[in-house]
This record gives structure tokens, sequence and C-alpha cells, in this order.
């Protein structure tokens, strides 16, 4: 997934009428203002996908705006996750959110008891490209890291991410 193939995407998703906030690699780079992983690496550190959270309220909406560029639904683990994959091999790992009237959302999880919590700072803006995009809170993205194992990738993100903003991270 390139910078420019995210941005075409945020644009489609945007004239769909969606909200959409870039998580991941992606969100951290969005933070950072620059695409910090190398385009092509014998290690695997390039961006592999876009993880995107959406209003679950929005979800037709987001299918079918990505239908309609050739993105397939690959896996379906609702109401945690979802996937699609274009034909090319891109893929998009969507995360449904249930908004409160604060301004705060709610993600599903694999343990019913221990749903993923996004408070209304969770989301903000960063920039791709030289273009401004929605993304997570750098905050909300050590959130994310945490309860597994890191891989490399992860290790790299969160040193960048450290670097720029002075966030404190469990690795």
């Amino acid at each position: 997934m390139t910078a420019d193939d995210v941005l075409t995407v945020l644009t489609l998703l945007r004239e769909a009428r969606t909200d959409v906030w870039i998580g991941g690699g992606w969100g951290i780079d969005a933070l950072l203002g620059e695409q910090t992983r190398p385009r092509r690496s014998r290690y695997g550190m390039q961006h592999r996908d876009l993880d995107l959270m959406h209003r679950q309220e929005q979800e037709s909406a987001v299918v079918t705006a990505l239908a309609g560029a050739g993105f397939v639904e690959t896996l379906d683990w609702r109401p945690v996750r979802f996937m699609v994959t274009a034909p090319d091999g891109r893929e998009i790992d969507l995360h449904p959110l249930v908004f409160a009237g604060d301004g705060s959302g709610v993600q599903a999880s694999l343990e019913p008891s221990q749903p993923f919590v996004y408070p209304a700072s969770a989301f903000v803006a960063g920039e791709i490209g030289g273009r401004p995009v929605p993304c997570l809170s750098a905050e909300q993205q050590v959130c994310f890291l945490q309860g597994y194992e890191p891989a490399d990738r992860d290790r790299h993100d969160m040193a960048r991410l450290r670097r720029v903003s002075g966030i404190a991270t469990h690795f």
C-alpha cells in the first residue's frame, strides 16, 4: 500500500460521505508527517495494508465505495474487524466503531467484556504526502500495540513515534 493508494482510498471514502481514521503503520506515518518505512525492504517493513477505523453505521457505504474500486471482502471477524483486498493484493483492514455523544468510540474485541475504547481525543489529524488526513493519536496508537509480542515493524514505528512525540511505549 503506497501513500498515493492511501490518499486515493481516503478520497473515495470522503466522496462516499463516510468518516474514517487511519491507524497502524500509516497512522503513525501520518502523525509524523512522513513515510518512515522503506518502500521496499527485505525485512518486510513496508506497509502491507491500511488500517481504517470507521463509523459502524456507515459500514455499508464504506463497503460499497471500496467495492466500486475493486476491493472484495476476504476476512470477516465482525463485529471486531474485517478486511477487503484489491485484485492487485492491496489490503484494507477495517475496524467498526460505535460512537457516543461525547465523541468517544468503542470497538468490539474478541473478548466481549473487554472492548477497545477510543476517547474523543484519539481522533486527530496528520499528514500524508503533504495532505491533511484523519488519523488516531499517538496515545491511541500505543494502546493498539499492547497485549502481544511486537514485530520488527512495530518496534520501528514505536521508536519513531517516541523520538518525535516523546510518548512512552512499553517496548
